[in-house]
Order: structure tokens, then sequence, then C-alpha cells
């Protein structure tokens, strides 16, 4: 009878564990990384009755984890590249949206400002129209300034992120090392802890969902690893992630691991999740678009100051700048970015913009290989070449000039050069008065009242172009032009096939000859000396008679005595020639010229649009692949792993007939001992 009942026993602690762990698998149905379970049963030990051996029931062996370490890593893997392409994604579409729309771009702006131009051009008299160029201007740099704002306050956004991200990170990789150590223990007694495993499996999954991470397992235990390495989680100690200001430029921060003894950067090895989505798309995208906005900011406003530098204003001077000088004081100091690992004491980079349409949108590593010596790399891996501080004049690379501002430097020290980045942010329009508004050319020609032949002249236009910043120069400029002008070209008779002629001075001393081809376009360039408010030269630093120089054309056939003026143009309100030539920088390729080709101020932004409009789409192409990918991982794994209601719930019917029957098999037992006693 004992023996029966024990069976009837075995049985009953079999089917009420299998009805326990389906409970289990069902109640877990909605938790995240639960594996379902199952029970694992063996026949007890066998007895001997001398003509054979019969069983004493059956035993549980254990309670096996359904799981598959291939489709675990599978899924992720899919967490870490969906959790990056999700968070790039959700960073690119703002900026684009920001870069392309009418109401927030620069094209709409860029062109409102352009047909007030023409508009103002022509009736350069009109103060009206002079003015509503000036709001236009206005409303032009606004729009930089609003942009460059916004992609600030993205970048410090960013910052924000980097920061929240890794304190859910070091909690996830304590958390990681508490597993391992639980589960090392437990495991000890050989047992398999089951719910210590998935909550570690999903530790992970959700680490993947943060930053991109690899695991080795190393006798049960996980081993958490970033990008190149750098480890996360060795056995029981994790070690954290903190974030920090970057070494040279404080704006944009960076990633440290801290071990016992040491923190080393690893923002260049993130990859994955949501802090490498962000951290791509801050390389790839918003650093880039940053320093593009700002060489388009450059390029406008020395392009247009340069210009108006050209011509003469409406009360006959020299024009003035519309927007702020790109190289003023604050602007050249804060392009270049110290490392915080620099020698004590030591001087900063003056950034000097000498040609605005060779900027690039890259940024530049300078690294001192001695107190003056330096080596310049570009952000796209690009060597410059080798320099030093002594030479004069300063080497021009890719547009721009270093110079050391105090102090002292030394071997190692490293500085990081951003020659556009705040461009955008700093452009202002400075000018307020429209009759300031150099629209006309400073000198102009006129023919002899006397002259009796077909010959004809191009308003002149002065060889060498004025410094706009150079209020100095302007002025001797202008004193020059008014004193040493008007000067005659005076033509004498043609003969075999060439024409003489004599320039003379304001008093009819002859300051220049040549001929030209009658009946042809014949190009001449003038040169005159420059005479102060007394009439005398004016001498360069060496002691030398300076002069200026203007070019025109002599076409047709001019009589023997007659003559042509070139005189200061003391009518700056009916002239737009200069005003033309502004219109001129709307299709001129201005920006980006290094390479030998260029684009217009409109064409360099909307290659910027389209830069960024195609990232942002591929992105979304990105985010539905991986996120498809994640579907399916998923979907793989809960097909081995997952709880199926179903499935369950046919389990419950089954083992809860195991141990009706196995009650039965007591039952029968209890029952032949009834009838046992009562037959005795």
């Amino acid at each position: 009878m004992s023996n029966l009942i024990s069976i009837g026993l075995s049985g009953l602690n079999s089917s009420q564990a299998a009805l326990a762990v389906t409970s289990n698998n069902i109640a877990n149905v909605a938790t995240s990384g639960y594996s379902r379970q199952q029970t694992v049963n063996s026949a007890g030990a066998l007895q001997n009755i001398g003509v054979g051996y019969l069983g004493t029931g059956t035993t549980i062996s254990d309670v096996r984890r359904i799981y598959n370490s291939y489709l675990e890593n599978q899924l992720q893997t899919a967490t870490s590249l969906s959790s990056d392409a999700s968070a790039y994604l959700d960073q690119i579409t703002s900026v684009d949206k920001l870069l392309a729309d009418s109401s927030t771009g620069i094209s709409s702006v860029l062109s409102s400002f352009f047909s007030s131009l023409q508009t103002a051009s022509a009736a350069p008299g009109d103060v009206a129209s002079r003015q509503l160029l000036l709001t236009q201007a206005q409303t032009l740099s606004n729009r930089f300034n609003s942009l460059a704002s916004q992609m600030t306050q993205q970048n410090d956004s960013i910052n924000a992120q980097l920061t929240t991200l890794s304190g859910q990170v070091n909690k996830l990789t304590a958390n990681i090392a508490d597993l391992n150590q639980q589960i090392t223990q437990l495991s000890a007694a050989g047992t398999s802890p089951n719910s210590l495993l998935d909550a570690r499996n999903e530790a992970v999954r959700s680490l993947n969902e943060l930053v991109g991470v690899t695991v080795q397992e190393r006798e049960g235990v996980y081993d958490v690893y970033l990008g190149t390495g750098q480890s996360l989680v060795t056995g029981n100690r994790a070690n954290a992630l903190s974030v920090t200001p970057g070494a040279a430029d404080k704006s944009q921060y960076s990633v440290q691991i801290n071990y016992p003894n040491f923190s080393s950067d690893v923002t260049s090895v993130i990859t994955g999740g949501e802090m490498g989505g962000i951290l791509r798309y801050r390389s790839d995208v918003l650093i880039p678009a940053q320093n593009e906005l700002g060489r388009v900011a450059l390029a406008v406003a020395d392009g247009i100051n340069s210009q108006l530098g050209q011509g003469l204003d409406a009360n006959g001077e020299f024009g003035a700048s519309m927007f702020s000088s790109i190289n003023s004081a604050a602007a050249i100091s804060q392009r270049s970015l110290a490392s915080s690992g620099n020698s004590a004491g030591s001087g900063n980079l003056d950034v000097t913009i000498a040609n605005s349409g060779n900027l690039t949108l890259h940024d530049y590593q300078v690294t001192f290989t001695s107190d003056k010596a330096y080596t310049v790399v570009r952000s796209d891996g690009t060597p410059m070449g080798s320099y030093s501080l002594d030479e004069d004049p300063a080497p021009v690379i890719d547009g721009f000039s270093l110079k050391l501002n105090g102090g002292g430097l030394a071997a190692g020290d490293s500085f990081k050069v951003i020659p556009t980045r705040n461009a955008a942010s700093a452009i202002t329009t400075t000018l307020t008065d429209a009759n300031k508004l150099a629209f006309a050319g400073p000198i102009n020609a006129t023919a002899g009242t006397g002259n009796a032949g077909t010959g004809t002249i191009t308003q002149p236009t002065l060889t060498g172009k004025l410094d706009i910043y150079d209020s100095a120069a302007l002025s001797e400029m202008q004193g020059a032009l008014s004193n040493s002008l008007p000067v005659k070209l005076v033509f004498g008779t043609a003969a075999n096939g060439a024409q003489t002629y004599t320039v003379n001075d304001a008093k009819g001393n002859p300051i220049g000859s040549g001929s030209i081809v009658p009946g042809q376009d014949n190009k001449l360039t003038i040169s005159v000396p420059m005479l102060d408010d007394s009439g005398d030269p004016i001498l360069d630093a060496d002691g030398n008679p300076k002069a200026f120089s203007f070019d025109t054309s002599i076409g047709g056939t001019p009589a023997s005595g007659d003559t042509f003026s070139v005189g200061f143009n003391i009518d700056g309100k009916s002239d737009n020639r200069n005003a033309q030539s502004l219109l001129e920088l709307q299709t001129r390729s201005t920006v980006g010229t290094h390479s030998g080709t260029g684009s217009s101020f409109t064409g360099a932004y909307a290659s910027l649009v389209e830069r960024v409009g195609a990232k942002a789409n591929q992105a979304q192409i990105d985010t539905s692949a991986t996120t498809a990918i994640l579907t399916s991982a998923k979907a793989s794994r809960d097909s081995v792993s997952g709880v199926n209601l179903d499935d369950e719930a046919a389990g419950l019917v089954k083992f809860q007939q195991y141990y009706t029957a196995s009650s039965q098999i007591i039952k029968t037992a209890q029952e032949t001992f009834s009838t046992l006693i009562n037959a005795l």
C-alpha cells in the first residue's frame, strides 16, 4: 500500500509543480523580458522485487527556462540600432523643418532683401526705397540670429539629454552588476535562478535602448562593454559614465567612463542606442549645419559690406558697412577654443577671416610642436600643413589666418578653430541712415562738349578694391580722388591704324599717354598720382608717391582734339552703378570658392537645406528599416521564449488531469487498504 501512496504523492507533487509553473507563465505574460518556463520530470528510483524492477513514481529534476541565446543577441542588437535611428530622426526632423520652412529659413528673406535692393537701385534717390532695404537687411540678420539661436538651443538640449541618459545607464549597469552577484551565489547551489536571468537580460536590453553595448558571458556572469571594448560592467563591479564639458569646446559635452584610478573619454566610440543616435546627429548634422549657416552669414555680410565700400553714398562719401564687421575684436577672439590641457598661462589664438569666399564648413585642430610651430588638421581628416607664428604675413588656411593673442605657447598645446560656427549668431545690421547706402560709383566720365568724332567712353571703375573696414584708407582715398581729379584724356590724329592720346591732370599737365585702335573697343587702365589737400603727392611708408588707377574703355573713332574727363562723382543720389554691382551678388559665386568653384548666397543655403533634407529622408528610411528588424527579432524571440496563453491554458487542463489521476492512485490505495482491514 505504501508504494501506491508514494507513487501517487510523487504524481501529485509533479502535477502541482507543473500547475504552479504554468500559472506563473500566465501571470507573467506581459512582463518584459520574461522567458516561459517548464518543469522537467524524471522517473523515480527502481525497486527490485526479485522477478524484476518496479517504478517508484516521478521526481522534478528541473524547472527549465525556455531560452535561445542567439535570438536574444539578435534582439539586443536590433534594440540598439532601432533606438539609435529613432533618436537621430527625432533630432534631425526639427532642424530640417527649421531650415526648409519659408517662415523660418533664410531663402525667403534673402530673396526679399535682393528684391528691395532692385527696387532701390531703380530709384537711387528715393529715400523710402532705401529705408525699405535697411528694414529687409534687419530682417535678414534677425533671421540668421534666430536660426543660430535655435540650433544652439538644440545643442544645449543634447547636452541635457546626455546627462540624463548617462544617469540612467549608471542605474542599469549597477543593477546588472548586482544581478551578476546574486546569480553567481544562487547558481553555486546547482540550480538556475530563472527570474534573475530574465531580469539581467531585460536590463541589458534596456541598456541597449540607451547606448549600444556588447556582452560576453564568463562562467555565468555578464561582462558589458561599450563600442571598442571599454568596460561598463565586469563581474559585480560597474564603471559609471559621466558627462562633462568638452576639453576644447565647452559647449559640446563629452561622455567619460570612470574607472577606479582614471577616466577615459568615450564620446567618439559610443554607437547605438539613444546616446549613439544623438551623438551621431550632433557630429554629422548639427555642427556642419551651424558651420554652413555661419559661412553663409559671413559671405553675405562680407560680400555686401565690401561692395558698399566701393561706392559713394547720397552724401558723396564712401559707403558705410551695412552689417557688423566680420573681423571685430570679439569675433576673432571667439573663433579659437583652447584645450583645457594647455600649459598654464598659455595664450589664445586670434582667427581673422582673410577671404570669406574660401571658408569651408569644417572645424580645425591646431597643435603646437614648439612655442611657435604648429600643425593644422581639418575635421574631415585632411592635414593642412605645418606653419609658424613667426611667418609675416600670417599664412592663410582655407580663408583664415592665425595670430597669437597674449601669453605664450608650449609644445603640446592645442586649439579647436571654429572659423564660421558663431557667425550667424553674431551678424547684426549696423547701418541705420539710408542716405549712407553707397549706390553710386566713385568716379564718372563725361565727353567734352566740343567733341566732333564718334568716340565713346564707358563709365570708369577703380582697379583696386577698397577695404571698407579700414576707415583711414577710405578717408585717404576719398581725399585723393577729390584732390587728384578730374583728369582729361586728349586724343590726337589717327595714323597708321593707331590714335594717340595723352592724360592731363587737373592743371593740364600730362601724367600719361598711350594709343588706341580707332573703330573698336579699347580697354584702358589709367594711373593717377594721389594728391593731398595741398596738392602735394601722398607718399607711402618708403617715401614713394602713391597712385590709384581706374579701368575704362574707349570705342568708336575720336576726332583729333576730342576729350573725355574723368572726375570724382559728386552726384551719388542719381547714380546706381554700385547698386547694380550689389545686385550681381545675388547670383555671383562667392561662397566656397576654395575648390575652384563656388555658389551664390542662395545656392549655398539651398545646398545646406538639401543636405539636411537628404539626411532626414535617409533617417526616416533607416528608422523604418530598424523598426521592422526589431519587430522581427522580438517576434522570433517570443516564438521561442514568449508565453502563449492558448498553450498555457491547454497545459492547465492537462496538468489538472494529471493531478486528478494521481489523486485517484492515492484513493485506490486507501480503498484497498480499507478493504483489507475490513476483511481481517
